[in-house]
């Protein structure tokens, strides 16, 4: 008879920890709504390349970061992903000190199917059919929003699309989350620090230097972004993909609450169907994969 998979209970934890992380992330942007967007994205990528060659050096990764940066294939392909990722962020900073952390959410909810579509388009995976009708109830859910709340869908949509498509690239490209994430910050960290430069040389001013408080927050934006990435890596290595999948829904799930109950933002009718055919949807393929992956399961003796 076949011994009963173990659930690792660190995993799970680290896993949800790093859920938590991202959901309450909107809560920590807020408190830097005083200095702009950009600024904050800036901030987050100087600040988190010291932090992630230590982590990387720490975790006697050195040697993997010099082969994907002698690799010209994995360079373009990290050069594109950073590309996308520094775009993912701007757009959420901007949502969410723009009162928009309801239509960020959302984006995060579509995202998980976005991917699994473009893997079938981009990587010739299989859907079945019960995926098919989850993509379906997924794009009726978008639809219905569009109707009345048109304004804000760009942002769940630049969201999700981001963040699917930096998702395949990072699929393709032959790097590990820690030191791909290193390397991709790396590629931005000219950019970022030439823009802080500039406004510290210009009229333009800087949110940086306004108080201590301030200056803290945007240096631990590089803890933000890279303690949820190293729980979440770590707890890769210890639980099941299909434990793990429905956990990512804690994060939009969080911020749709905090973004409607903490900082009230308004939620229209339209905004109650999109988001209930959208969990319908997720509830469908989430079923859909344990179902299938409990299906191929040898029986017991």
């Amino acid at each position: 008879m076949n011994a009963p998979v173990s659930i690792d209970r660190l995993g799970i934890m680290q896993a949800l920890l790093a859920c938590l992380f991202w959901g309450v992330m909107p809560i920590y942007f807020k408190l830097l709504q005083s200095v702009p967007s950009l600024e904050i994205v800036a901030h987050r990528i100087i600040w988190s390349l010291p932090l992630l060659l230590v982590i990387v050096w720490f975790r006697k990764s050195l040697p993997a970061l010099r082969d994907i940066l002698r690799d010209n294939r994995t360079r373009l392909f990290l050069l594109l992903s950073s590309c996308l990722l520094a775009a993912n962020w701007l757009i959420y900073v901007w949502a969410v000190v723009t009162d928009h952390i309801v239509a960020a959410s959302l984006g995060y909810f579509i995202s998980p199917l976005l991917i699994v579509f473009l893997g079938m388009l981009a990587l010739k995976e299989k859907f079945s059919r019960n995926q098919w009708i989850a993509v379906c109830i997924a794009a009726l859910g978008v639809s219905v929003l569009a109707f009345e709340a048109f304004s804000t869908l760009w942002i769940s949509l630049a969201l999700a699309g981001s963040w699917s498509l930096y998702s395949l690239i990072r699929k393709i490209a032959p790097a590990g989350p820690m030191v791909g994430l290193t390397v991709e910050t790396g590629l931005l960290f000219p950019v970022a620090l030439g823009y802080f430069l500039w406004l510290t040389t210009t009229s333009q001013g800087t949110g940086f230097g306004q108080s201590w408080s301030i200056d803290a927050l945007l240096a631990g934006g590089a803890i933000m972004t890279a303690a949820p990435l190293l729980l979440f890596a770590s707890a890769v290595q210890k639980v099941p993909l299909t434990i793990l999948g429905p956990l990512q829904y804690v994060a939009p799930s969080l911020q749709f609450v905090i973004g409607v109950f903490v900082y009230n933002e308004p939620l229209t009718v339209s905004h109650m169907v999109c988001f209930g055919l959208i969990w319908i949807s997720l509830g469908i393929f989430s079923f859909e994969t344990l179902w299938g992956k409990a299906s191929k399961q040898p029986v017991a003796a």
